[in-house]
């Protein structure tokens, strides 16, 4: 069986590492695994400069998304594994030029610690006399989709929208709280409000069902034969030497004679029994394709053996994000606030999205002495700022850094020992309201056309655990439907 992988992000990374695999034991498995670009990985790129790593896309997964580190542990990384710096877990809102820390007890936007919620400067009076009112929210079946904004602003009000929803939505999405989908992007919250009515009550309730899940666990870890207890646990996990490990590791798993760098596949049509593409002007024969591109280049590809299905493809918005690596010699910048960084909501007017203190988030991957922040811009409201010279960048990041934090603090005197500005075009899905319906209307043309699948964060989850699962998914799927392969 010979099969096709085009794009070579994560997501067809791990579909090909699977093929891999699954060829150690059954030699008729061909892959080939096309990337339009001169490296694989994507957006994961991580440059290690004096001594310190800097995460050009991605810095980061989910723990509690199993399928990365289970990967990294497969590969041989399970001792490069790096738990996020829990105890500086602390994020702050920008709020008319002054840093706010979140409330403690604060769970999935959602407050769920009168005390902290009450004495935080974060909300207005008005607003936190709204969030207590929120307890007598009635249960609410789930009908149509919305946005994350019209659901949070129904619980909690407007300014919840403002200083939480949208900042932190936009720093993981690079998106609008008033177009992201709330039964998508938020399925507990969906959930629970159809059983409790209010999202506290819910989230309360869930809270205690997982802290009684975790003691089970610690006792039974307690229990076993060696007496060990669970290994720390962060709420993020990265690896020592960066992500690129992990790209790395993987492409090592791989035959090198598989793997088609600067090869864009320019067409795919349905062929008798399989898939006929063309890349760099030779057409070749597949049993079966594994798209791993952004959905809006699988939506084009596709258009010739499904139109509605390429529509459907290419009506999935993405957003654009730039990051922007300082290095600072930390006794020049003096003391930053404790915690993980920042969140910029949008209605502050600024460029940033976000920062982050990377040097605080993971300890040891950071030159001693160095401070390490990560800036972001871009999002689906600032497109145009892709646009923009390096040098513009550079200076709108310190600029703001500097009113943010404080001349006092980030003089604009003070120079970076090191700038690394990267663009992701186009890289990150949006799930609009409305996903989960497109999403079922794709899987159904995808049914109809045997020996396809998608892989990629456009579809049912962003993060590197998600794509990492649908690659390795998708081949275990076109594997138990094989078909005899071409003669």
């Amino acid at each position: 069986m010979r099969i096709a992988i085009i794009g070579g992000g994560v997501a067809g990374m791990a579909a090909a590492y699977e093929l891999a695999r699954a060829r150690g034991e059954d030699s008729s498995i061909e892959y080939t695994l096309f990337e339009s670009r001169d490296r694989l990985g994507g957006a994961i790129a991580s440059q290690i400069v004096n001594g310190s790593v800097l995460e050009c896309g991605p810095d980061s997964f989910l723990t509690e998304k199993a399928a990365a580190a289970e990967l990294c542990r497969e590969l041989g990384l399970g001792q490069d594994l790096l738990p996020s710096n829990d105890a500086a877990r602390k994020t702050f809102i920008v709020v008319k030029n002054r840093l706010v820390a979140l409330p403690d007890g604060l769970m999935f936007l959602v407050p769920t610690k009168l005390v902290p919620t009450a004495l935080s400067p974060l909300f207005s009076l008005g607003a936190k006399i709204r969030m207590g009112l929120e307890l007598l929210h009635p249960p609410r079946p789930s009908v149509e989709d919305e946005s994350v904004a019209a659901m949070v602003e129904r619980h909690f009000g407007k300014e919840a929208v403002e200083r939480l929803a949208d900042p932190l939505l936009s720093g993981i999405y690079g998106g609008d709280a008033c177009q992201l989908s709330a039964r998508t992007v938020l399925p507990k919250l969906v959930e629970m409000e159809a059983e409790y009515g209010s999202l506290t009550r819910g989230m309360l309730a869930a809270h205690k069902k997982m802290k009684a899940a975790m003691a089970a666990r610690a006792a039974a870890a307690n229990a076993a034969p060696s007496g060990k207890p669970p290994a720390p646990r962060g709420i993020f996990t990265t690896l020592r030497g960066g992500l690129q490990q992990m790209v790395d590791a993987l492409a090592a798993k791989l035959d090198p004679r598989s793997i088609r760098l600067n090869t864009p596949v320019t067409a795919l049509e349905r062929a008798e029994d399989g898939w006929r593409l063309t890349a760099q002007g030779k057409r070749e024969f597949y049993d079966a394709v594994i798209l791993a591109s952004p959905a809006w280049a699988a939506g084009s590809l596709l258009s010739a053996a499904d139109a509605e299905l390429g529509q459907e493809l290419q009506a999935i918005p993405y957003s654009s994000s730039i990051t922007v690596n300082l290095i600072f010699e930390e006794s020049q910048i003096g003391p930053l606030p404790e915690g993980f960084g920042f969140l910029v909501p949008a209605s502050s007017g600024r460029a940033m999205l976000a920062c982050t203190f990377a040097h605080r988030k993971f300890v040891g991957r950071t030159a001693p002495g160095k401070a390490v922040l990560r800036a972001f811009l871009g999002g689906i409201n600032q497109e145009a700022m892709m646009n923009e010279p390096d040098n513009v960048l550079i200076a709108t990041v310190r600029r703001e850094l500097s009113e943010i934090l404080g001349s006092r603090i980030l003089g604009t005197h003070i120079e970076a020992e090191h700038v690394q500005v990267n663009r992701w075009r186009r890289a990150m899905a949006q799930y609009a309201v409305g996903h989960q319906d497109r999403m079922k209307r794709i899987n159904e043309h995808v049914a109809a056309l045997p020996g396809l699948a998608l892989a990629g964060n456009a579809y049912d989850g962003i993060g590197i655990p998600d794509c990492i699962r649908l690659g390795r998914q998708a081949v275990k799927r076109l594997l138990a439907t094989r078909v005899p392969s071409h003669a």
